[in-house]
């Protein structure tokens, strides 16, 4: 069978996640299409999350894009070949084609999931447990909360606001089962 063309590169995902009890994270998800001649680029929802208030922007050009979620099938009917049948997917309408020989098209997509077996309560501590497949990721915690403990190596930092930043790469070739512990720190 032969190998797909990649349709995507460059992925960057930030992750902020909400006030606890909310089992909810708002996604800014960044990537470049570069499937010569795309007119349409297709986003997944994660199977077992809620999605709301998505957008998505051209980044070249700050444009907001045209978009619509669809059933795996319609994904497939389409654009995108290797679409999973179970799973919903932002079709996003493209400023321009995608450029022949080498050319890009770099876009943020927004949006909020709720999936309280990826973010959830554990006695005083809040966790933060999902496989991530894109090689670029950051978590940032809620304000007033210390990172406890880090399954996979990561840069930590403060955001401007006092938030916590913890930023990795997954050098493997598959997905990495990151899982985040943190508290409130006392007043």
């Amino acid at each position: 069978m032969p190998r797909e063309e990649p349709v995507e590169t460059d992925e960057y995902t930030r992750y902020e996640l909400m006030s606890p009890g909310t089992a909810s994270f708002h996604i800014l998800y960044e990537v470049t299409a570069i499937a010569p001649g795309a007119t349409v680029f297709f986003n997944p929802i994660r199977k077992g999350s809620a999605a709301s208030g998505e957008h998505v922007t051209d980044r070249m050009t700050g444009e907001e894009l045209r978009f619509e979620v669809v059933s795996g099938q319609e994904a497939r009917r389409t654009g995108l070949s290797r679409a999973d049948l179970d799973t919903d997917y932002i079709r996003i309408h493209l400023g321009r084609p995608v450029p022949a020989d080498g050319g890009q098209v770099r876009l943020l997509i927004e949006k909020t999931y709720q999936d309280a077996k990826s973010y959830f309560s554990e006695g005083d501590a809040i966790v933060f447990a999902r496989s991530l497949g894109v090689r670029r990721n950051s978590v940032v915690l809620p304000v007033g909360y210390e990172l406890l403990a880090c399954n996979v190596p990561s840069q930590v930092l403060s955001e401007a606001d006092g938030r916590i930043l913890v930023s990795f790469a997954n050098p493997g070739p598959g997905p990495a089962a990151l899982t985040i512990r943190a508290k409130r720190l006392l007043p």
